[in-house]
């Protein structure tokens, strides 16, 4: 069964402000993840263009997280085999990003993104049909809201506490209770996370642990945003590309030199 889900993450920020942040923190977040025989690969990073999207950055990376798998999906495939692989297509205000595990060929997960300059109330961003919509839920995060379970404690866990949490740059926080109808500027992400995992015995399981993953990964990252603003605020696209091709020479090379230090010893 097909699993539809939308996440809307309202953030204290402009929309070209959330561009910067976001590509920021997807570089910061990876360079953190990548450490020992595990992490990502960027096999690919090119200019795309084409008549759905426009022009943007695409992407092809490489997920090698095998400490991060639930201990119940080893039962039914070796850690080693579940690498997961995802392309991504970002032609901000709208992204698209596939991922795909070769050991499962048919599964399948789907997250479009629409970015708007709103407060988190508009309603089918992504133009879905009647039948999608039927099926679809929505789930508010709140990037002020913190979740001890067990996927933040994979994803990492951003203990800032933004209630008393306040930008040195920006000025911007604290973000106490309904601070959404309040904080300008303001600017939601629409995820939408579409799941298909046709495996009889343990496909609804899964499409629930990735559900699960997923939001504790949205929550996580666009807490980062926040919380790193004086880190990212005043930098522009341009500076952020250039940041983005040293860590994916640094991440790739980390990588290889780790897989053959793995393979000396074998």
């Amino acid at each position: 069964m097909v699993h539809i889900k939308e996440f809307r993450i309202v953030m204290p920020v402009s929309l070209e402000e959330y561009r910067v942040a976001h590509m920021f923190v997807v570089m910061k977040m990876s360079q953190q993840h990548t450490t020992g025989e595990e992490g990502i690969e960027v096999v690919e990073n090119r200019p795309f263009e084409d008549n759905a999207l426009g022009k943007g950055r695409y992407t092809n990376k490489i997920y090698r997280l095998q400490s991060k798998i639930p201990s119940w999906l080893t039962t039914f495939a070796p850690a080693d085999a579940l690498i997961m692989q995802e392309e991504s297509w970002n032609a901000f205000p709208i992204c698209k990003s596939v991922m795909k595990c070769p050991y499962f060929p048919r599964f399948q997960l789907r997250i479009e993104t629409v970015h708007r300059p709103d407060n988190g109330e508009s309603e089918n961003v992504h133009g879905l049909s009647e039948e999608q919509l039927a099926a679809r839920e929505v789930e508010y995060i709140d990037i002020a809201s913190s979740e001890g379970n067990y996927w933040s404690y994979l994803v990492g866990n951003n203990n800032v506490d933004f209630s008393i949490f306040k930008s040195a740059r920006t000025g911007r926080g604290p973000l106490l209770e309904g601070w959404q109808d309040r904080c300008d500027p303001v600017m939601t992400t629409y995820k939408l996370v579409t799941i298909d995992a046709p495996y009889w015995g343990f496909g609804y399981q899964l499409e629930q642990a990735l559900i699960a993953g997923e939001k504790a990964l949205f929550l996580e990252s666009h807490r980062n945003c926040f919380s790193w603003i004086d880190e990212w605020y005043g930098m522009t696209v341009q500076q952020i590309c250039e940041l983005e091709q040293q860590s994916h020479s640094a991440l790739n090379e980390h990588i290889v030199l780790k897989s053959r230090n793995l393979a000396s010893r074998c």
